[in-house]
């Protein structure tokens, strides 16, 4: 087993270089230095992501379904969570950041990766089976989440538009931990099998692989590893891109779609392979599981950053993002309601994502 990967390397190296040499670096006024250097970030950032996502598959292999995509999404919304928060915690305040990417990670996620992988699954196969059981449950718990959350401040009267009050963003972040914590018991626990492929067999115990339990906790390591570079570097990496969209004068939205898409391309591939390999409940699980833990775990977050800072933090999406929100859900109800996928509700994802893109630049 090869513990220091050139990834790994690389991350580290580039963490070093930029808490020695990084405030110097960036005071560079030439657009060619800022350029260079948001290009390099992103380069490793998304690199050491593929390698979280490595790592994750790994630890996967060892301890079976739902545990091994449970820890890929896990690790994937630590990582959203740092790049938010370091935008948030920036000398610019952006109060819409938190919302712009939970709204764009469920398009990209529920719209782009779903789509495309039904539509490339159709292609090959025809049609796909997967656990019915297991895609209702996070929808159960997706939709009242996306509602609540991006939708319900829109309509309170005690504060602003699109914010909530103390009391509120309190109650519903416990209420949201709360609903999260009881799926995640269910989920690997008495329904475990709602999330393992219908021919496969929940119960059965997992052979381990290599070295055993050491192998497992080097593996855990190494994930940890491979996390921190990106979760350190995310403060350069969100003051480059405030800088290069001010610069741009592109919409602020922006911003969420870039940390969205940073985030989420790795985990993305890796549903599209487990499609390819027709392993559609496991792309699934990836799929939905990073919505549900986005929901889960990162407006709890960002409500307690905009408490711990007395920032405003605005939840709620625009009108049409709304509709195309609501119609988002509908359709992945609609999607996940029998047993079999084709292409045509592919299509339909795709479509939808395209519509997500033409908001982001013109509202």
């Amino acid at each position: 087993m090869h513990l220091l990967s050139p990834r790994l390397i690389l991350g580290w190296l580039t963490v070093a270089a930029f808490l020695l040499a990084g405030p110097a670096m960036m005071a560079a006024a030439a657009p060619v230095v800022s350029i260079a250097l948001f290009a390099w970030l992103l380069g490793v950032i998304l690199w050491s992501a593929f390698g979280v996502v490595h790592e994750a598959e790994e630890l996967a292999e060892r301890l079976g379904e739902p545990f091994g995509t449970l820890i890929l999404t896990l690790s994937i919304v630590v990582i959203e969570v740092a790049l938010i928060a370091a935008v948030m915690l920036g000398a610019k305040s952006e109060p819409t950041l938190g919302r712009d990417t939970m709204f764009s990670v469920l398009m990209i996620v529920l719209n782009g990766v779903v789509g495309l992988g039904l539509l490339t699954g159709g292609l090959r196969y025809q049609q796909q089976s997967y656990n019915l059981q297991g895609a209702s449950a996070y929808l159960a718990v997706i939709i009242p989440l996306a509602v609540i959350a991006l939708v319900l401040p829109n309509f309170t009267t005690s504060t602003a538009r699109g914010t909530l009050s103390l009391l509120q963003a309190g109650c519903f972040s416990v209420f949201t931990i709360a609903l999260y914590g009881l799926f995640l018991w269910l989920q690997t626990g008495r329904h475990r099998g709602f999330f393992t492929a219908p021919d496969e067999h929940a119960d059965a115990p997992v052979a381990p692989h290599g070295e055993g339990g050491a192998s497992t906790a080097l593996r855990f390591a190494l994930l940890l590893a491979s996390i921190l570079p990106i979760v350190i570097l995310a403060k350069s990496l969100a003051k480059l891109l405030d800088h290069g969209i001010e610069v741009l004068g592109a919409p602020s939205a922006l911003g969420g779609v870039v940390i969205a898409m940073i985030v989420f391309t790795p985990e993305g591939i890796s549903a599209l392979r487990a499609v390819a390999a027709n392993q559609l409940t496991r792309a699934i699980n990836l799929c939905l599981g990073a919505a549900t833990s986005t929901l889960g775990l990162t407006v709890p977050a960002v409500l307690a950053i905009g408490l711990l800072t007395g920032q405003p933090v605005v939840l709620g999406v625009s009108a049409a993002n709304m509709v195309l929100l609501a119609v988002t859900l509908v359709l992945n109800a609609l999607t996940f309601s029998g047993t079999r996928t084709t292409m045509l509700e592919g299509a339909v994802h795709l479509s939808l994502f395209f519509v997500f893109l033409v908001l982001v630049f013109s509202p």
